[in-house]
């Protein structure tokens, strides 16, 4: 998928909403769909990086967008539910959902694991996806075809050792892709699917491994490809997939 070439209006008239979209492949992400026609809600804790995506978008001509600052650490049931009747008076319906934001959490044996750090990384990385879909497929289900790509990880398929939360929430992760791609392949018109980035130049990267020399990684630009075929209809077939952005 790395070399798939999206056309120019792939996205046109999608709502696509991207959380964690104020850095790192969510900001790419956001920036190519945006680029591809498509109305994107950004969703971040940190509003000043939101607003300037936002700046960008304007700067660039793309679709106007939207910002929902929201904290996924602390956010309650409520707070989904508001999100979703905000989208639906705004924008009506949703075609897409790339759930991106995630937490590394620790480095360490589980055995030495700060247990407060352990449910912070399950509460954003598992809860917060969990709520989000639920509050939001109602409005996907108004789309004549909706995607929700989630965002995986090499240790979500096979643990390793110090990978802790961010391990066990990748494999909950997989678990829930699976999940919502069984239940709704029959009932709706909705794909559900998952993204494993592979080692892209990130800030949560450089975080993981201090040592590795950054240059020597891909970009967020580099693996939009495979971000885009998801997202877009030319994956309207592809259900229940957990793919590599970054194939050996």
């Amino acid at each position: 998928m790395l070399h798939y070439q999206a056309p120019n209006d792939l996205l046109k008239e999608k709502v696509i909403l991207v959380t964690g979209a104020g850095d790192g492949i969510g900001k790419q992400a956001a920036l190519t769909y945006a680029a591809h026609g498509a109305t994107v809600i950004l969703l971040g804790r940190t509003t000043k990086k939101l607003e300037e995506v936002y700046d960008q978008f304007e700067s660039l001509g793309f679709p106007q967008g939207a910002i929902v600052p929201l904290n996924l650490d602390t956010a309650v049931e409520h707070d989904y539910i508001e999100l979703a009747n905000t989208i639906e008076s705004e924008f009506g319906r949703l075609d897409g959902i790339l759930h991106n934001a995630s937490l590394l959490g620790d480095r360490t044996p589980l055995a030495n694991y700060e247990p407060s750090t352990f449910e912070q990384v399950m509460r954003v990385n598992v809860n917060a996806a969990f709520l989000l879909n639920q509050a939001l497929i109602p409005l996907l289900q108004k789309a004549p075809s909706a995607s929700i790509i989630f965002t995986t990880s090499s240790v979500g398929r096979k643990a390793k050792a110090y990978w802790g939360a961010y391990a066990v929430s990748k494999f909950a992760t997989e678990a829930m892709m699976q999940l919502l791609a069984d239940e709704l392949e029959n009932i709706s018109q909705i794909r559900v699917n998952a993204i494993n980035p592979g080692a892209t130049r990130t800030n949560m990267r450089a975080f993981a491994y201090p040592a590795e020399d950054q240059n020597t990684l891909k970009t967020p630009k580099d693996i939009m490809p495979l971000y885009l075929y998801l997202m877009g209809n030319d994956s309207a077939d592809v259900n229940g997939e957990s793919l590599d952005a970054q194939p050996k």
